[in-house]
C-alpha cells in the first residue's frame, strides 16, 4: 500500500521538470492523477502514460490555469471523471527575468496571471469539493526566491511570495473544515532552465547552497507527498523550503 492509496491528486503543469515528478511520484504511491500541460500534448501523454505504471488511473488535461473559466470546467471535469478531489497542487508557473528598470507591464502582468492567479483559480474551484468532503490537502509551490527575493526577479519573487501569504490565509479559513493548506518553497532544482547554465554558472550557485548539489524533482515529489499523505494531517499554514540549506 503506498502513502497515496486511494487519494485523487490534481496537479498543474504536469507534463515537464517538477511537475513531471509530482505525477510520477505521486502515482507510484498509490494516487490517481489528473494533470494539466498547456501546450505539448505529446509530453503530456508520454509522462500519463509512464506514471500509470500500476492500477492507478492518470489522465492528462489540456488547461490554462490562469483562466477563471478554465479551472472552473477542469475541477467539473476531474469530479466528474475521478469523483473526488484530495490533493490539488497548484505548480503551473513561469519566469520573465529582467532587472526592474526593462521590465514591462506585459512581463509583470504574465507572470502575475500565471503563477498567482492561477492559484487562486484552482484552489477556488477546488475547495467546493473538498468542503463537501470535509478534507482536503492544498499544496501550493512557492519559491526560496519569494521567501528572500533575488535581483533581476521582482515580478516572479512577487508572484511567489503571493502564494505565501495566499496559503496562510486559506489554512486559516478552511482548517476548520479538515482542509489544509501548506507551501512548498524550492531552491536551485535541476530542470531545462539549470540545464542551459554553463558549468560554471551551476558551479556558482552550488557554492552558495550547505548541501552541495542542486536539488531534484524527486526532492520537491517526496515533499508534496508527505503534506498529502495522512502522515501530515497536523501540518497546514507552513512554508516548507526544500532547498539544500539555501534558506538558512
Amino acid at each position: 500500500m503506498g502513502l497515496l492509496s486511494g487519494k485523487v491528486a490534481l496537479i498543474t503543469g504536469g507534463s515537464r521538470g517538477i511537475g513531471e515528478a509530482l505525477v510520477k511520484a505521486m502515482a507510484a504511491e498509490g494516487a490517481d492523477i489528473a494533470f494539466t500541460y498547456h501546450s505539448s500534448e505529446e509530453s503530456a501523454n508520454r509522462v500519463a502514460s509512464e506514471a500509470a505504471q500500476g492500477q492507478q488511473k492518470v489522465m492528462a488535461y489540456k488547461s490554462d490555469a490562469a483562466d477563471y473559466a478554465q479551472a472552473e470546467e477542469l475541477v467539473k471535469t476531474v469530479m466528474s471523471e475521478f469523483g473526488r478531489i484530495d490533493v490539488l497542487i497548484n505548480n503551473a508557473g513561469i519566469t520573465k527575468d529582467t532587472l526592474m528598470l526593462r521590465m514591462g507591464e506585459e512581463q509583470w502582468d504574465k507572470v502575475m496571471e500565471v503563477n498567482l492567479k492561477s492559484v487562486f483559480n484552482l484552489t477556488k474551484h477546488a475547495l467546493r469539493p473538498m468542503l463537501k468532503q470535509r478534507a482536503g490537502s492544498i499544496i501550493n509551490m512557492s519559491s526560496v526566491v519569494g521567501v528572500f527575493g533575488n535581483a533581476g526577479q521582482a515580478n516572479y519573487a512577487a508572484s511567489k511570495a503571493g502564494i505565501i501569504g495566499f496559503s496562510k490565509s486559506i489554512a486559516k479559513e478552511v482548517g476548520s473544515r479538515g482542509i489544509r493548506c501548506n507551501a512548498v518553497a524550492p531552491g536551485f532544482i535541476e530542470t531545462d532552465m539549470t540545464h542551459s547554465l554553463s558549468e560554471e554558472q551551476q558551479k556558482a550557485y552550488i557554492a552558495n547552497i550547505p548541501l552541495k548539489r542542486l536539488g531534484t524533482g524527486k526532492d520537491i515529489a517526496d515533499t508534496c507527498i508527505y503534506l498529502g499523505s495522512d502522515m501530515s494531517t497536523y501540518v497546514t499554514g507552513q512554508v516548507i523550503s526544500v532547498c539544500g540549506g539555501l534558506n538558512t
